[in-house]
């Protein structure tokens, strides 16, 4: 009985210790880094993998034409002029050994947690969301994705009249 116990206790500590799903990293856990991560990967020549220092000079190439989510990504690995840090060897030594992208970010989350925390916001289809459903910061996120404005706007019944009034204007675009 004793033995038993002993058995199937040692079995839930291997299990726990190796098994790899439990600690694989999901696309939409860090779904900036991944994906940036990916879209660099793929500029890369089989000639500049090979060096790692070269990797990092095309990488703060290419987080110089980056904006928005990507733009933060690199400030946090130390891409850019103005980074306050740089763990850039922590993306380019794996990269040059042909690490997936994936694996490349959990690598990154252990140095610095705040990598997995960038996250791209999530586009509302005005088409097939009912509106009155919708938070009013919501509401101004759709009004000012499209450069609009709503004067006097003080309802949220305000703020779904005007997008329902520009919606023609904005709705085709969007299909």
């Amino acid at each position: 009985m004793m033995e038993t116990q002993i058995l199937y206790i040692s079995l839930a500590v291997f299990l726990a210790i190796f098994t790899p799903t439990s600690l694989a990293l999901k696309e939409e856990d860090c779904e900036v880094c991944i994906k940036t991560v990916r879209r660099f990967a793929e500029t890369l020549t089989d000639e500049l993998k090979k060096d790692h220092k070269l990797i990092e000079a095309e990488f703060k190439k290419f987080c110089k034409e980056q904006k928005n989510k990507e733009q933060r990504f690199c400030f946090y690995l130390g891409g850019l002029e103005d980074s306050a840090t740089g763990i850039l060897n922590e993306l380019s030594r794996p990269l040059s050994w042909s690490m997936p992208a994936d694996k490349v970010c959990e690598k990154l989350k252990k140095k610095d947690a705040q990598i997995c925390s960038l996250r791209y916001e999530k586009q509302i289809d005005v088409n097939s969301v009912d509106l009155k459903k919708l938070k009013v910061r919501d509401l101004k996120k759709i009004l000012n994705d499209w450069d609009e404005n709503c004067e006097g706007c003080i309802e949220k019944t305000d703020f779904i009249k005007r997008i329902e009034e520009l919606k023609p204007k904005y709705a085709h675009s969007e299909l």
